[in-house]
């Protein structure tokens, strides 16, 4: 099973990689999994379940208690028995001598149910990482929404003074300043949604460590900068060892040791007691032994085998189906990353740059007179839609990159200079 070590750096590497060195008020990705490893109560959890199950283990362990007893017999009665002259008094030591191999079986049950909990913690920290990954990365998109509808801000201001020398110099009618101030208008607006976005994704994210009032500001980091991952095919031989299927080996041996113990309940538990008699009327003392064994114990055992055979039969049906799941899952990440990357590329690539010499190419042209303002404008909006559309497939990216990693539990990045073509 992977390490804690190889699973954090999993998840760290899905926005750290492409982030600079951080100032020490930035809060990076690898901070956000230090606070939340450090408090949040969900990984705190298995160290006290643990702690229960090895008193669960130890009380399983232990042999069938010894009994001490007293018996008074003829005593207190009446004629020849009147008082204490006849009576007879019996101390004995009892208890049951287990046969079947009761106890290894109790102690083995005890012992799978603290073996299993290694990957269901695993499972269950993973799961954690990878949501502070997600509320991290709405946190970046955010920001860099921001980033994107400030660019658009000083776009729309250059169309705006263009269009109030038009307007000065009577070349153009009032409206188009009025819709360019409109425009620009619009542009603030989406500014302070981003920023109000932002905030929100800054206290969705503390609030896995329990902070109320973050102060924190988040680093540096490019959610465009999309990592080269591996093919289907080695992602999905991986899935072999993620927490969630491995969890069902340790499922399988508790129910082979709750089996063995039902097969144990088949051979009959023997109740002994050993003591001494004294009679008072003689002072004479005797051995006292008895010992005794229920009939019947392999009949009755035998619901409880069918039932513990039955729920290991299940165990392997359940194990199958979430193999299926799995591995639909990670096909549909895997699918997605593989799109979003195509889309993040090309249209940073190709798009984007004509784009932005077509919308200079128009601000010239329209300062010229040679084209109306609604061409101009036409541009910027175009420029502006595609540049969010770029972010929002990165982002989407990302997020199928969080699923792959937390499936798989470990980093599956080639280094980014071969994605871009370039010599490693």
């Amino acid at each position: 099973m992977l390490s804690r070590l190889a699973a954090s750096a999993a998840l760290v590497v899905v926005l750290v990689a492409a982030a600079p060195a951080r100032a020490d008020d930035r809060l990076t990705l690898d901070d956000a999994f230090a606070r939340v490893a450090a408090f949040h109560p969900d990984l705190r959890l298995p160290a006290l379940r643990s702690e229960v199950l090895s008193a669960e283990r130890d009380a399983a362990s232990q042999a069938p208690p010894l009994r001490a007893g007293v018996e008074l017999e003829n005593a207190f009665g009446s004629g020849a028995y009147a008082g204490l002259d006849s009576a007879e008094l019996t101390l004995t030591l009892a208890s049951v001598l287990e046969r079947g191999g009761k106890r290894e079986a109790r102690r083995a049950l005890a012992q799978g149910r603290i073996d299993a909990l290694a990957p269901e913690r695993e499972a269950a920290r993973l799961d954690l990482l990878a949501e502070t990954a997600r509320r991290y990365l709405d946190m970046i998109g955010a920001t860099r929404q921001g980033d994107l509808a400030q660019a658009d801000i000083a776009q729309r201001q250059r169309t705006v003074s263009a269009a109030r020398l038009r307007v000065q110099a009577g070349a153009s009618p009032e409206s188009v300043l009025l819709t360019a101030q409109a425009a620009l208008a619009r542009a603030e607006l989406e500014q302070r949604r981003a920023m109000q976005a932002q905030e929100a994704a800054r206290q969705h994210l503390a609030a896995l460590w329990g902070e109320r009032e973050p102060t924190f500001t988040p680093a540096a980091t490019d959610p465009l900068a999309l990592l080269a991952i591996a093919d289907f095919g080695a992602l999905a031989a991986l899935l072999e060892r993620t927490p969630e299927l491995t969890a069902f080996a340790d499922r399988r041996r508790i129910g082979e040791a709750r089996l063995q113990l039902a097969r144990s309940q088949a051979r009959a538990d023997i109740d002994w007691s050993l003591g001494a008699r004294a009679f008072n009327d003689g002072d004479d003392v005797a051995l006292v032994a008895a010992a005794s064994i229920p009939l019947g114990s392999a009949r009755r055992a035998q619901p409880e085998v069918r039932a513990a055979q039955a729920e290991l039969a299940m165990l392997e049906v359940e194990r199958e189906s979430r193999g299926i799941s799995l591995y639909s899952t990670l096909a549909d990440a895997h699918g997605r990353y593989r799109v979003a990357q195509l889309e993040v590329v090309r249209l940073g690539d190709d798009v984007l740059p004509r784009l932005a010499r077509a919308e200079a190419a128009a601000e010239r042209a329209y300062r010229a007179g040679a084209i109306s303002y609604l061409e101009w404008a036409q541009l910027q909006s175009e420029r502006t839609a595609t540049a969010r559309q770029q972010l929002d497939a990165a982002l989407q990216a990302q997020r199928a990159l969080i699923e792959i990693q937390r499936l798989t539990g470990e980093s599956l990045v080639l280094p980014v200079a071969r994605q871009n073509g370039d010599t490693p």
